[in-house]
């Protein structure tokens, strides 16, 4: 059965990784290939923004690799490629965008070139009902509005402050967060009276949040590249998931969940 973990997820710092996901050598990686009762487990890492496109076709897949098992972990981009430097144990890594996934290829740790996967664009959330009366990204900068984005070191928030810049705004967040769906998560639950997420974030949320669409996201479009991570213990099985992905039955899963094209 498929696994979906956030593993050391919420690490702080190098030293914290190195206790929870081991040392840096490629061959930690390799070792722990065996899943529940002699599955060949192969591990995916992927930006938290694709968590339900993913889940969805490593059901597709595990039902066309009988005794294999798809492991996800699901992250802000930038922490998972620290994990994979400290060591974590990974097959495939897709990055919400391409500055991250340059942080894997410069430490020489991507099997084969990376492949654009899919793209993506902020929107606003507010909770349902939007009490603050949010319009559009300029009334973001209101006297007393709680704002939450994420932090600049990950994509979403590098997004942020691309489309800040070219709306000429000087945004004061009340947090920065190391993941989108951590931002997602406090807009949901009130925490927040709004906050800058991806189109498919506020899509997957419901009827829980409002989406507000404003044009200077077309400034700010994510791309995602995907790769295979060098010396992972299942490269043929991480190729194959990626070619599903990047392929047409990927494709349309992930345009159904509002992921632009390739």
């Amino acid at each position: 059965m498929r696994r979906a973990l956030r593993l050391c997820a919420a690490v702080a710092g190098a030293l914290a990784l190195a206790a929870g996901c081991g040392s840096g050598a490629t061959a930690d990686r390799a070792a722990d290939g065996g899943g529940a009762g002699g599955a060949e487990t192969v591990r995916i890492f992927a930006a938290a923004s694709l968590q339900q496109p993913f889940e969805e076709l490593g059901e597709r897949f595990e039902a066309e690799h009988e005794g294999v098992e798809l492991e996800f972990n699901f992250a802000g981009s930038s922490t998972l490629v620290e994990q994979i430097q400290q060591g974590a144990p990974a097959d495939v890594f897709a990055s919400a965008d391409e500055a991250t996934m340059d942080a894997l290829v410069d430490a020489g740790l991507q099997e084969a070139p990376p492949v654009e996967l899919t793209t993506n664009t902020l929107m606003i959330a507010v909770p349902a009902g939007n009490p603050a009366g949010v319009t559009d990204l300029a009334s973001l900068e209101a006297e007393g509005l709680h704002l939450v984005v994420c932090a600049r070191a990950v994509p979403c928030g590098a997004a942020t402050a691309e489309v800040e810049e070219a709306a000429g705004l000087e945004l004061a967040p009340v947090s920065e967060e190391q993941s989108v769906t951590d931002v997602l998560n406090k807009v949901t639950t009130g925490e927040a009276d709004a906050g800058l997420v991806y189109t498919t974030d506020v899509r997957s949320a419901g009827e829980a949040v409002e989406g507000i669409a404003f044009p200077e996201a077309q400034d700010a479009v994510n791309v995602y590249p995907i790769t295979t991570v060098a010396g992972a213990g299942h490269t043929d099985l991480g190729a194959q998931f990626v070619d599903l992905v990047t392929g047409e039955q990927g494709q349309q899963v992930l345009a159904a969940h509002g992921f632009g094209g390739r």
